[in-house]
């Protein structure tokens, strides 16, 4: 298999394989949590201002005070390459010709050279939260094989795609190819590892709010 037949497999039924288990893994993990089903509180409300699920979401959606202080590499290395990421994925204009095809959806990108700048921001963050990981002997010991292994296949793509970009390393068909690799293993990893947070992060903060306001705890 040459370069051509290569790039040409994984933007065809490669990606359609990655998409398919991807789209499967959402949807039963989403009927696995949401078939568990709840008791019914069947205790009466305690209003108090700030107990809800908007405000949870809210609350935990910004750092807590004197905690960028106290960890700023985790805080803001944390913020810069998850908003990086949200960039890169929706606001470069081959991502959005891409989700345009697959779903009809389309909306006005990026420069090409701020993505490239939000690239290299998004890797040295990257880069600067696994040091932080690495040397701190407590994160270091919580750390499990799914942890690295998520944050490489999180890493992998923004590298590829921006050394496919610069045209680094290899040959620009052969890098993009990887590029879309990349991203095809991390479809398919996504449901069924912590990476799925990115599904229920603001659902799970919407709810814990809500039933603790419904009891008049601010959370």
């Amino acid at each position: 298999m040459n370069e051509m037949q290569f790039l040409t497999w994984v933007r065809g039924p490669g990606l359609d394989i990655a998409i398919g288990i991807f789209l499967l893994g959402v949807l039963w993990r989403l009927i696995e949590i949401y078939s568990l089903g709840r008791k019914v509180d069947v205790a009466p409300g305690r209003h108090r201002d700030g107990a809800s699920g908007l405000h949870t979401v809210f609350r935990r959606s910004v750092p807590p005070p004197g905690m960028i202080k106290r960890s700023p590499v985790t805080y803001i290395g944390g913020y810069v390459f998850h908003i990086g990421l949200a960039i890169i994925v929706f606001l470069f204009e081959p991502h959005i010709i891409l989700i345009r095809d697959l779903t009809g959806l389309s909306w006005p990108g990026l420069p090409s050279q701020v993505i490239d700048l939000v690239s290299v921001i998004t890797l040295g963050a990257m880069l600067v939260v696994l040091a932080d990981r690495i040397k701190n002997p407590v994160k270091r010991y919580l750390s499990t094989f799914a942890d690295w292994f998520t944050w490489t296949l999180t890493f992998l793509p923004v590298l590829t795609g921006w050394m496919a970009v610069q045209h680094l390393l290899l040959p620009y068909t052969t890098m993009l190819a990887l590029h879309i690799l990349s991203v095809e293993l991390l479809l398919i990893v996504l449901p069924f590892t912590k990476l799925f947070h990115a599904f229920t992060v603001f659902g799970s903060r919407w709810y814990l709010g809500k039933i603790n306001g419904h009891r008049g705890v601010p959370v």
